[in-house]
């Protein structure tokens, strides 16, 4: 899976049949037989071809994760954040992201996390409000920064993808992102990389700058009736940015059920991870998720083998 851990449309018309549920857009889930139990809508395989039209009203282009996840990011590389006394990069905490998934049944679903300034906050929400998609969660994945950002979940559902996209993109025009930039080769963080693979028990990557440890869930995730392709909103993701010395600020989140909560939130204060806020990221998931935002600061090795011990309670495997 690629980890990038996942705008020329100008003012666009609003979308009022575009629904944030399967439902709501007339798109449900088969009913086998008249029996009252609902058979969950499996994702259709696609290729980066089938997305072309996503891509052009996106205004860049995005990459294929899986064979069924269409996935473009936004590194908010506009903003310069502070927190703790940390400058923050894109890859640590800043970056906006949206994936579009296409099910059986003939609907299009996009999931997303934007990445967006105080002051931009409003004019995205009335700009996804008009266009029919769902906000999710609003939050934040740092403490004490400065200037303050704020992250909004996405979500729609529908049988017009480009609708989506449309809505996307409208909000997206409401933020100072920069225009896509020309893709970079991974840079060395010069962190112990060997060391954090050890300790988190998984294989990282490099991405824009940090080191990147993916985990995702075991089960099966449905959304609104329909089937979440493994890892899309279902993962524990851990980004570490060197600070020299072999120490670094990690930040990411941890997924977990209802019985895991406070075993994990135990776990990271016992071991001295901030926990920067507790919240959930959709509405209709089952089984239902809770994600817990953290961030430390210290030797890269030990951060990680703190983070191994609260991924521990959870029930996830490294994802590639």
């Amino acid at each position: 899976m690629s980890r990038r851990s996942l705008l020329a449309a100008g003012a666009l018309a609003s979308v009022p049949a575009l629904a944030g549920t399967a439902s709501a857009a007339g798109v449900r889930p088969a009913d086998e037989g008249g029996s009252g139990l609902v058979t969950p809508v499996r994702p259709m395989p696609t290729t980066a071809a089938d997305w072309t039209d996503i891509a052009d009203v996106l205004g860049r282009k995005g990459n294929m994760a899986r064979g069924t996840v269409y996935h473009t990011d936004y590194p908010r590389e506009d903003l310069h954040v502070v927190s703790r006394g940390i400058t923050v990069s894109s890859g640590l905490a800043l970056g906006s992201h949206v994936a579009f998934v296409r099910y059986a049944d003939g609907s299009t679903m996009v999931m997303g996390d934007l990445a967006v300034a105080e002051a931009e906050l409003q004019h995205v929400t009335k700009a996804l409000q008009r266009h029919g998609l769902e906000q999710t969660a609003i939050h934040k994945h740092l403490l004490a920064q400065r200037p303050d950002v704020w992250w909004t979940h996405v979500h729609g559902h529908g049988d017009d993808p480009v609708a989506l996209a449309r809505g996307v993109r409208a909000a997206m025009d409401r933020t100072g992102t920069p225009p896509p930039r020309q893709h970079q080769p991974p840079r060395a963080t010069g962190l112990d990389t060997e060391g954090i693979d050890a300790a988190m028990s998984a294989k990282g990557s490099h991405y824009d700058g940090v080191y990147k440890c993916v985990f995702a869930r075991r089960e099966t995730i449905v959304d609104g009736g329909h089937v979440l392709p493994p890892g899309l909103g279902a993962i524990s993701a851990f980004n570490f940015q060197s600070l020299g010395g072999g120490r670094a600020a990690v930040n990411g989140d941890v997924v977990m059920v209802a019985d895991e909560v406070q075993k994990v939130l135990r776990t990271l204060s016992r071991d001295g991870i901030e926990v920067v806020d507790l919240h959930n990221h959709s509405l209709r998931d089952e089984p239902r998720l809770f994600f817990a935002h953290v961030w430390g600061v210290g030797d890269a090795v030990e951060l990680a083998k703190c983070l191994r011990r609260a991924v521990a309670h959870t029930n996830v495997q490294t994802f590639t």
